[in-house]
């Protein structure tokens, strides 16, 4: 049989643990009140530096300022944006919308594939594919509109454009990269998330799926225009056949129901 722990013991135990729990329930008294005095801090790190900071004062300057104005005429470095035609779209000293590229910049197959691309990933969601404004994102906030029992979740939403109107279609390239880039009625600017190269290449690829449905046959060059008629009559004697049959049979279903 063990012998029971002397009695002494236990009282210089239980007192050692009270003594124990001091410290820690002072450190938290401490934390939970507000002191006029600054923080002890036995290692400083960054929490103070020698700087100031906005709206303090300092006796250096006569206007007893310590945040100093911008010095006139500074510019950040590539921000000079001296070129309005390549940054804003436009030219002149009226400021009238570019109706070219900027220098540098040509419309080679290179150039306006990357704007189709652009173009599909950016603006494809709303406009659609071919700019009619037929974009997933613009049918699906149409039909919450148009719900039965009243717009889902109060939804607003603008009818996104169809590029092909004939106001749209009227805008010179300058107009349409600086929507683009600045944004229009309800439709927010691209500048943060295009570069501005991509932005051109967006706006020529736009003129181009405009071209492409208002085409005229002086728009074709004329050493393809002989090769376009006869691909165009191809595709119409190829399509006769059926449109026969299609009435022939048409006939044979009227004659049966006659009889």
């Amino acid at each position: 049989m063990s012998s029971p722990i002397p009695r002494a013991l236990l009282y210089v135990g239980g007192t050692v643990a009270c003594l124990l729990l001091i410290p820690p329930a002072a450190i938290a008294y401490i934390r939970s009140q507000s002191s006029p005095g600054r923080p002890v801090h036995l290692i400083w790190d960054m929490d103070n530096q020698a700087k100031y900071k906005a709206q303090e004062e300092n006796p250096l300057f006569a206007d007893g300022r310590a945040a100093r104005p911008i010095v006139a005429g500074t510019v950040a470095m590539g921000e000079a944006n001296l070129d309005t035609h390549f940054t804003e779209g436009v030219t002149g000293p009226s400021a009238e919308w570019a109706t070219t590229l900027p220098a540098g910049l040509v419309a080679d197959e290179t150039f306006m594939r990357r704007g189709q691309e652009r173009f599909n990933i950016y603006c494809s969601p709303c406009h659609g594919f071919a700019g009619f404004g037929d974009g997933m994102v613009n049918r699906r906030a149409m039909t919450l509109m148009n719900n039965s029992s009243g717009s889902v979740d109060n939804t607003s939403w603008t009818q996104a454009k169809n590029l092909h109107e004939d106001q749209i279609r009227a805008q010179p390239i300058g107009q349409i990269y600086h929507s683009l880039s600045y944004g229009i009625r309800t439709m927010a600017g691209y500048s943060a998330q295009i570069p501005t190269e991509d932005r051109w290449a967006i706006a020529s690829y736009v003129k181009a799926l405009q071209r492409s449905q208002n085409a005229a046959p002086q728009d074709i060059p004329p050493d393809r225009r002989t090769q376009v008629g006869s691909e165009e009559a191809a595709t119409v004697a190829s399509a006769a056949p059926s449109d026969q049959a299609n009435r022939d049979g048409g006939h044979d279903r009227q004659g049966a129901v006659n009889q």
